[in-house]
């Protein structure tokens, strides 16, 4: 027999030690991997110095890269250690597997046999599961002799009880037709490497793979399989992987839920560690991880918990403790039966979010290369933790660090994701949450489309969202990202399509929503060393239409429309305080002094509308009282109907919003509300309860502690007289001047 078949598990470290020492002792003079052919040339990246795994053969199609397949690879990865085995030694080695121009032409995808069997076999030997079972059996396994026979007999079983013979079963399914396609496609490459002329051949392959590959001899049926079969042109190249990810199924279909703990297992299977040795190194890593986060674990935790770990074991007929002994005696011993740290210690530990490297010269678009420059020009490396990142955008370095960030969130690569900074104010300080995903890869390569560099990309991609934006509030927004982003060359498309759409909507709530992101790029232009003119020249012209539009479009508006139009009412407020323009102040306010009194306008609306003019000063508080006051005895009239009631309920909603200092400390006001609702009678009192409890919900715990002992008994604890409450103490105040001059910017010696 010429080809020699090592059935293992994918990222098992057991079968990777296992393989390693078949290869020894057959000395092959072929070497074939279960993988994509597509890849072959990327095989030599493998053994070179600066690939850092984890890392994943990435397979894709040029024309829709969103159609692609991950192959993953990691240090304890069998097949990973059979492809440097025979680099090291030059011994031709390929991958031997369907190619992914066949997979990726066809919407199918292979599918894997249900696990019943190996589920039910693991059950019928006492483990919870098939993972533990495996493990137990094969990846912890010191012996490693008469493996790969012991596995070819035990899948050679579990293929007929599942029904997965050579010849097709009944009812054959679209994917289970592809993975008989795979297995054909093995033979074919192993049949080929004997025509070839080589006589020891050892091919690796996923464990369930192996009874197929034994008997070569239906070579007929497998050309019938094979045949006619449509392709499309594929790249392929390496992308950092990260250990979460190898758990997931991808590629040959392959996932691990512990590749933190697999790669200890490797570790130790390396240094020829007993099972004790393993099980101390693990739970001194474990203790160590605790001592980090200011836990108690001693060395005499450490060997408590090995004690009570083995004593598990035996009592669960295993030869050795595994992660499942390891973890309940972790709980008992270092955590004091707290599963909280366990968390901490699955994330840490179990899984390991390590991220691989792959090396600057891997074939890649020319966006990667870009991306990978900046990277290093502006030091932000990816990582698979998160991490977070503050930027100072008055030092140039920052400043390009958020540009590029912006840029690729712009291009739908959210590398970094914008934070409230807590103790920074202004607009020259951002805060990030760094966390690199491996499926960026991915979507580089399909935002290569739009150009060469990030800067270019992102420029181009912005473009065209902008000719295909709908409506106002859509370009303004896209308009922020863009000023965020700084792209010059996109700005005057976007301030042009604004422009037109300005010119020919008459939609006031859209223009409405259209304000605020305009309004942020006046506020940070001169931080982003942006031109300004031409956004204040569109801002000024939206304010206008609003302020004329504004009174008829807030007629006769029903709850939901008055809600709605309540929030754009407060947002363009909230626009006239930021740019602190006197004309723009003025109109606007103007405009809010026509809704105060308009007839048909929603009580929400004219409420709100007094409590901005009482705001700004341009109503006294007699003024507001006497509308408040109107309010509310027209709702108390009897011959009004309960939509009136409510009407007048609402006006106090929009009035008192955010007004509960008013509401403490005026007496007059205090007594208005008072008499309204004692006067109310019970069956509008509870039409109207909901609203006054959305009202009142809206101010702080203390507030509302102190009206109710206003209702109770007629007080506050409020001080009213200071001077009787505290003792001015000058000579103190004269110490703390000078710091707060400094805070208030002042110079030294003003008073």
């Amino acid at each position: 027999m010429t080809h020699h078949i090592f059935g293992i598990r994918h990222h098992g470290p057991g079968s990777a030690q296992a393989v390693l020492q078949a290869l020894a002792e057959l000395d092959p003079d072929k070497v074939l991997v279960e993988g994509p052919p597509d890849g072959n040339e990327m095989i030599p990246w493998l053994a070179h110095p600066d690939m850092e795994l984890p890392a994943a053969l990435l397979i894709y199609r040029p024309d829709q890269p969103q159609r692609a397949g991950y192959y993953p690879f990691t240090t304890f990865s069998p097949e990973l250690q059979a492809i440097r085995f025979a680099l090291e030694r030059e011994i031709p080695v390929h991958f031997a597997d369907l190619p992914q121009a066949y997979l990726l032409a066809s919407e199918i995808k292979p599918q894997m046999p249900a696990a019943d069997p190996l589920v039910d076999m693991a059950k019928a030997a006492g483990f919870p599961s098939y993972e533990a079972w495996w493990n137990q059996n094969f990846e912890q396994r010191r012996d490693t002799g008469g493996v790969f026979e012991a596995i070819l007999l035990l899948m050679r079983t579990m293929r007929e009880a599942a029904g997965v013979l050579t010849d097709p079963p009944a009812g054959e399914s679209e994917p289970q037709l592809w993975s008989r396609r795979r297995e054909a496609m093995m033979r074919q490459k192993i049949r080929q490497a004997e025509r070839d002329g080589y006589k020891r051949i050892a091919f690796i392959c996923g464990a369930w793979h192996a009874p197929a590959l034994v008997d070569l001899t239906g070579f007929s049926t497998d050309e019938k399989l094979l045949a006619d079969l449509p392709q499309v042109a594929v790249e392929a190249t390496w992308v950092p992987w990260t250990n979460g990810r190898l758990s997931f199924t991808t590629g040959y279909g392959a996932g691990i839920h512990s590749p933190g703990w697999y790669h200890h297992l490797w570790t130790m299977s390396r240094q020829d560690a007993a099972p004790r040795e393993v099980a101390i190194g693990w739970m001194s890593r474990v203790a160590t991880l605790l001592r980090d986060q200011d836990l108690d674990a001693s060395s005499a935790h450490v060997i408590q918990a090995v004690r009570l770990a083995e004593a598990l074991a035996a009592m669960r007929n295993l030869s050795f403790p595994g992660l499942p002994e390891l973890n309940d005696a972790t709980v008992t011993v270092l955590c004091s039966g707290d599963v909280e740290p366990m968390k901490l210690i699955q994330r840490k530990l179990i899984v390991g979010e390590k991220l691989g490297r792959v090396p600057p010269g891997t074939p890649m678009v020319p966006l990667q290369r870009d991306l990978l420059r900046l990277q290093k020009q502006l030091q932000l490396i990816p990582e698979a933790e998160p991490r977070a990142l503050m930027l100072d955008l008055r030092q140039d370095l920052h400043l390009e660090r958020s540009h590029l960030l912006h840029r690729l969130r712009l291009l739908r690569i959210p590398w970094g994701q914008p934070k409230r900074a807590r103790h920074q104010q202004g607009s020259s300080h951002e805060a990030w949450q760094l966390q690199w995903q491996p499926d960026f890869a991915v979507r580089i390569i399909e935002a290569s489309i739009w150009g060469n560099t990030v800067k270019e990309a992102t420029s181009q991609f912005a473009q065209d969202l902008a000719r295909q934006a709908q409506d106002l509030a859509s370009l303004t927004k896209l308009l922020d990202d863009v000023i965020l982003a700084n792209l010059p060359e996109a700005i005057g498309q976007i301030m042009s399509r604004i422009r037109d759409e300005t010119a020919v909507s008459s939609d006031i709530p859209h223009m409405m929503a259209a304000l605020p992101p305009l309004a942020r790029v006046l506020r940070y232009g001169s931080v982003r060393q942006t031109d300004q003119a031409v956004v204040a020249q569109v801002v000024d012209g939206l304010l206008t239409r609003i302020c004329i539009g504004l009174p008829s479009t807030c007629a006769s508006l029903d709850d939901n429309a008055a809600t709605d139009m309540l929030k754009n009412i407060t947002a363009v407020n909230g626009v006239i305080h930021t740019l602190r323009d006197p004309d723009q102040a003025q109109r606007w306010f103007e405009t809010i002094r026509v809704l105060v009194d308009q007839k048909n306008l929603h009580g929400l609306l004219a409420g709100r509308a007094c409590r901005l003019l009482l705001d700004e000063s341009i109503f006294q508080i007699e003024d507001a009282t006497l509308r408040l006051e109107q309010a509310l005895r027209r709702s108390a009239a009897l011959h009004l109907s309960t939509e009136e009631a409510i009407q007048s309920a609402a006006w106090l909603d929009g009035f008192l919003q955010g007004s509960e200092l008013l509401v403490l400390h005026d007496r007059q006001l205090w007594q208005l509300l008072d008499s309204w609702i004692s006067g109310l009678g019970a069956e509008r009192f509870m039409d109207i309860l909901p609203l006054l409890r959305r009202t009142f919900s809206s101010f702080s715990e203390a507030s509302r502690q102190q009206l109710q002992d206003r209702v109770r008994y007629g007080t506050t604890q409020t001080v009213t007289n200071i001077d009787t409450a505290v003792q001015f103490d000058f000579e103190q105040a004269e110490g703390i001047l000078p710091f707060i001059g400094k805070l208030l910017g002042l110079e030294e010696g003003t008073r």
